[in-house]
């Protein structure tokens, strides 16, 4: 009988979605045995901001990783990491609406206004909601394959501007160690793909 693989199994998405909730799982904990440091509101906000960029890394290194692996069943994984990187980016702005702002709305569309790390932060948020709200096969059949996949090359704009909110946050105290680190990886992320479709139109080139 032959084996199933491991990345196809029906458990290995209830894995996966385990192991994505363990972030949150460790701030909920953290919050309530007091382990956030001494600043805990600004623990929060920032620890589910890195995760909300790491899950959208992760994201945009599926299909690099599919290629590189011949792993195709890494495909599978992918919607549900991209939702992620929206539930965690979606925690970081009530998190900072709430824990930052009291959830004054005029205060925080001030700041927005005011500061423009929290503007592409918030950019970077309204451009993964339509992401998120045609993640689902009805709405690939509603737009149509060709318009679902152009809307959803949006998800490189979003990481660049995510890219800029961090590395605009962290110039207020001149710490840019680890947005190099992460600009790092999206450059090699975005650079295979450029490399990669400018060799399919040299070959197709030299087909015609």
């Amino acid at each position: 009988m032959k084996r199933r693989h491991p990345l196809l199994h029906p458990a290995a998405k209830a894995v996966l979605f385990a192991l994505c909730l363990l972030p949150l799982g460790w701030y909920v904990y953290g919050a309530v045995a007091e382990r956030l440091g001494a600043n805990p509101a600004e623990t929060l906000i920032r620890g589910l901001g890195d995760w909300a960029l790491r899950f959208l890394w992760i994201t945009l290194a599926v299909t690099p990783l599919r290629t590189w692996t011949n792993q195709p069943a890494l495909a599978r994984f992918r919607r549900m990491l991209g939702l992620f990187a929206f539930f965690y980016a979606s925690l970081h702005l009530l998190a900072y609406g709430w824990l930052d702002k009291g959830l004054d709305l005029a205060d925080i569309l001030r700041d927005i206004a005011k500061r423009p790390f929290i503007l592409m932060g918030f950019t970077a948020w309204l451009l993964l909601v339509p992401l998120a709200a045609t993640s689902f096969n009805r709405a690939i059949k509603a737009l149509g394959a060709a318009r679902w996949q152009m809307l959803h090359k949006l998800v490189y704009a979003i990481a660049i501007v995510g890219l800029m909110h961090f590395i605009w946050m962290r110039a207020g105290k001149n710490d840019f160690a680890e947005p190099i680190v992460y600009g790092s990886i999206l450059a090699v992320l975005l650079g295979w793909r450029a490399w990669r479709r400018a060799r399919a139109g040299a070959q197709a080139g030299a087909r015609a």
